[in-house]
């Protein structure tokens, strides 16, 4: 977690395992996607899934959705570098022959399999080989008794109690390895709901928003409803439900996480100016480039790309390091001190350079390596402040005037 970050409260609950994956009780909140390949095609599933597990996911969902995925599940679980979850929906013969299969989770929709008798099996199957089920509540398949009681419309009360119902199920038969989820695409409902389970029971809970979209208003969506709940302590483990590749899925839980303090950084967290008069480059093509290049290198750290020398370095005195264009140069800084000078076409390039230096090593090595460049970069960067002043004013963006302007308008 980075220093003076704010760190938010954890909703305490019991704990499960997910393979070797712990789940609630204090635990990593983890990141989960699921594939998009048929379960049938073992290769195509698995390369997925090596992807997924590249890009940070914890958890990995394979539809169960009939034999010839059951028979896919036995022959990818054993070669799965992460858990493997089992989702079923409307047969619970699937979900015996996913356990059988191996498999580390079921997930069980309660609006889909609705046999009493069929759920107390799968249950109870789960329980002797220590398997833990996740109750996938969904308000787009509600029962349809419940959607009736309700008004023949999806309410948070309604999807808790679908629910407690299906917990109901499973304490006839002593099974408590539980997770559950009360999914909308509804982004209030979805965070009412998950209120009032909260609430109810103090199982670990799975957040999402059901069918988001695609990006952007789809990671919008699935972070409004996430975040909000993340930051009251409530949600063990997550998924981004995004119409898109399932690795982006997994990029963007990472991100929410890491930028909450909720789980050490993996990767680079990049900050960059908004771009102003003063900005002597076109700062979105740099960032983006950045971006790029950083993009498969596990670097945990602050990186600042910044538009100019007058307000840049200062404003990104916190990253632990970054570049701001001067004069067709730019001015490495580590921790908001100049240390070195280098053409601008090779701004980015020595931006990983350092970065990979300073993660290797360690920062103070970096800062000693600058030790015979820092006098110098400083200058230089004093230089092209001044500069930039002359030539642009104090007030590059003109906003004085508009404040003048207002001013006799009123």
């Amino acid at each position: 977690m980075e220093a003076g970050a704010v760190s938010f409260p954890r909703r305490k609950t019991r704990q499960i395992t997910v393979g070797d994956v712990p789940v609630g009780g204090g635990a990593p909140i983890t990141v989960q996607s699921m594939t998009i390949t048929k379960t049938a095609d073992v290769e195509g599933t698995l390369q997925q899934i090596y992807a997924l597990a590249a890009a940070g996911c914890d958890i990995v969902r394979c539809t169960c959705n009939e034999p010839e995925a059951s028979e896919g599940l036995a022959r990818i679980v054993p070669r799965s570098p992460i858990p493997i979850i089992a989702d079923i929906h409307h047969q619970y013969r699937r979900a015996l022959e996913a356990l059988e299969a191996g498999v580390d989770g079921l997930r069980l929709n309660p609006g889909n399999i609705r046999k009493p008798e069929h759920i107390k099996a799968v249950a109870a199957e789960a329980r002797d080989r220590n398997v833990p089920i996740r109750i996938g509540v969904n308000g787009g398949s509600l029962h349809p008794d419940l959607y009736r009681k309700y008004g023949d419309r999806v309410t948070p009360e309604a999807m808790v109690e679908s629910a407690m119902q299906e917990i109901a199920y499973f304490d006839e038969v002593d099974f408590d390895l539980i997770k559950i989820s009360v999914k909308a695409s509804n982004v209030p409902l979805m965070i009412d709901a998950y209120r009032r389970l909260a609430d109810a029971t103090d199982h670990p809970l799975h957040l999402g928003v059901t069918e988001a979209g695609p990006p952007p208003a789809g990671i919008v969506k699935a972070t409004a409803g996430i975040a909000t709940l993340l930051a009251e302590g409530i949600g063990d483990t997550i998924r981004y439900s995004l119409t898109s590749d399932p690795v982006d899925e997994v990029k963007m839980g990472r991100v929410l996480l890491e930028s909450m303090g909720l789980r050490e950084r993996k990767n680079v967290d990049l900050i960059a100016c908004p771009s102003c008069g003063r900005a002597e480059i076109d700062v979105y093509k740099v960032a983006q480039d950045a971006q790029d290049a950083f993009e498969d290198r596990e670097i945990p750290l602050q990186v600042a790309v910044m538009g100019c020398v007058v307000n840049g370095p200062g404003e990104a005195r916190d990253a632990d390091i970054g570049i701001a264009a001067g004069n067709k140069r730019g001015h490495l800084f580590i921790k908001g001190q100049n240390v070195a000078v280098v053409p601008e076409d090779e701004m980015v390039g020595t931006l990983v350079e350092w970065a990979e230096l300073i993660n290797t090593e360690g920062m103070d090595a970096a800062l000693a390596r600058a030790v015979k460049t820092k006098d110098e970069a400083r200058r230089a960067a004093e230089e092209d402040r001044r500069r930039n002043l002359d030539e642009r004013g104090d007030d590059a963006n003109a906003s004085e005037q508009v404040v003048e302007l207002l001013r006799t308008k009123r």
